[in-house]
């Protein structure tokens, strides 16, 4: 019980949306169970043991401590009369605080707010023995909370939305071209020159005649002597060296872009419409009476003028023109005439338009 979540609905509608969205939201099926006298959905696991009946549901639900047996007889009596209980048994406090957040979405009851009217209307507490409410009881009971809204009588409501385009504009980077960089090797012949030294030995012999010195003595022995022949020959290095740079980058340039464009909206035109089997509208005489002035010396008939003087008064009585004069509403009139009527020419039925506009507003 410390993570059960009780909600009351006013009608069927509205719990077994609560409870799809529960189940929606990851909530077990076993875990829920929604109460009411027109129906009962129990959990899969098996029906409520102990016995029967709402009453001892909801008993059973609070146990039976004297303070939590009256939050059980409450409930029972919110189904009895018309109610429904929807209770989703959670795991955790977080999960609980979710489920909660789910079900107020669904415009759930103040119980407390209930209980309080039915003590001061006598109620003295639930009784297993008294007979569900009846739909005239229950509607009659709604009354008392909610007024004459509620009214069984009140005609039924078509909401027709009014839709309004709104253009926004933003940016995204799309590409527009690029540049791709090739790097290649090319030769070119390098003509240089370089002198280049080169030995050779020769040998000559000449005759000679004179005495022996101490150092021919010395050389006079067998031996060898060499000599070596040099020569310079061409080394060839290559270094390499930046001659060059290639800078590649983006300029950025900001232009404003001017966009045109359209955007819808839905405008609704009440038209008011006299019973049906009627042979005329009240102001349809007066339409005639005003085209016979304006218009019956042209030529023509009352007929191609009559939507035109119906578009006038229609405008008129929708509030959007009431306040102001002719010469202000025209421009709007005209435009939203010719976007609807492409096939009738403004200036032949303006005048048509108009007074049926000021049939309306009294000018």
């Amino acid at each position: 019980m410390e993570n059960t979540v009780i909600g009351v609905y006013d009608s069927y509608a509205q719990a077994q949306s609560a409870m799809n969205e529960l189940l929606s939201a990851g909530f077990p099926r076993n875990a829920i169970q929604l109460d009411s006298e027109s129906e009962r959905i129990v959990p899969e696991s098996g029906t409520t043991e102990g016995g029967t009946g709402v009453g001892h549901f909801f008993r059973s639900l609070f146990g039976r401590h004297e303070t939590h047996h009256e939050h059980g007889d409450i409930y029972a009596e919110a189904v009895r009369r018309g109610s429904v209980v929807l209770t989703v048994d959670a795991d955790s406090g977080e999960q609980r605080e979710h489920a909660v957040r789910i079900m107020n979405r669904h415009d759930p009851v103040d119980i407390d707010e209930r209980v309080t009217q039915w003590r001061a209307r006598g109620w003295a507490g639930y009784d297993e023995n008294a007979p569900r409410y009846t739909a005239a009881e229950i509607e009659k009971e709604r009354n008392l909370y909610y007024g004459q809204s509620r009214d069984t009588g009140a005609a039924e409501q078509t909401r027709i939305p009014v839709i309004e385009e709104e253009l926004k504009v933003g940016k995204r980077e799309v590409e527009r071209g690029s540049v791709r960089v090739y790097t290649h090797l090319r030769e070119k012949p390098v003509h240089e020159t370089v002198q280049l030294r080169e030995e050779h030995v020769t040998v000559e012999r000449h005759a000679v005649d004179q005495p022996v010195t101490q150092a021919d003595l010395a050389a006079f022995k067998e031996g060898s002597v060499e000599f070596h022949e040099m020569a310079e020959e061409p080394v060839v290095s290559k270094t390499a060296h930046v001659v060059e740079e290639v800078v590649i980058g983006k300029e950025v340039s900001q232009e404003t872009a001017s966009i045109d464009d359209t955007v819808r909206r839905t405008d609704v035109e009440v038209e008011q419409l006299g019973a049906r089997g009627a042979t005329a509208k009240p102001e349809e005489s007066d339409f005639r009476t005003h085209w016979q002035t304006a218009y019956g010396q042209s030529g023509g008939r009352y007929e191609d003028y009559d939507a035109a003087y119906r578009y006038g008064w229609t405008m008129g009585g929708s509030g959007r023109y009431q306040n102001y004069r002719w010469e202000e509403a025209e421009p709007n009139l005209r435009s939203d005439w010719e976007a609807h009527h492409p096939g009738s020419a403004w200036d032949k039925v303006k005048d048509a338009v108009r007074y049926g506009t000021e049939r309306v507003t009294g000018r």
